[in-house]
């Protein structure tokens, strides 16, 4: 599939944390409907993600899990949209986006 042929991503929560970046290198945050990290090109939320967005959201847990759960739910959408003939296991995707926070 080309970048042509991509589903266009809904308008879900829009991914803009963690906003941390260092000189003109991208964000660490996600690039849709891949859901793979800007910056590093490893499946987001990568490492550098998880502890920037820990800082960000330092005192505010709440906060931080209502906000990969929104991201959760968008990725789920996308990747089943991108990849309909590869199931994507839920439990997998609330390992990587929820349960680490």
């Amino acid at each position: 599939m080309n970048l042509h042929q991509l589903p266009q991503p809904r308008l879900g929560p829009y991914p803009e944390h963690p906003r941390h970046c260092i000189g003109n290198r991208p964000p660490h945050t996600p690039l849709r409907p891949t859901w793979a990290c800007r910056a590093c090109c490893q499946p987001w939320p990568c490492a550098e993600a998880q502890l920037l967005l820990r800082v960000e959201f330092e005192g505010r847990r709440s906060g931080l899990l209502i906000y990969l759960a929104g991201l959760l739910y968008e990725a789920m959408h996308d990747l089943c949209h991108l990849s309909p003939d590869d199931q994507v296991e839920p439990h997998e995707l609330f390992d990587r986006f929820v349960s680490w926070a």
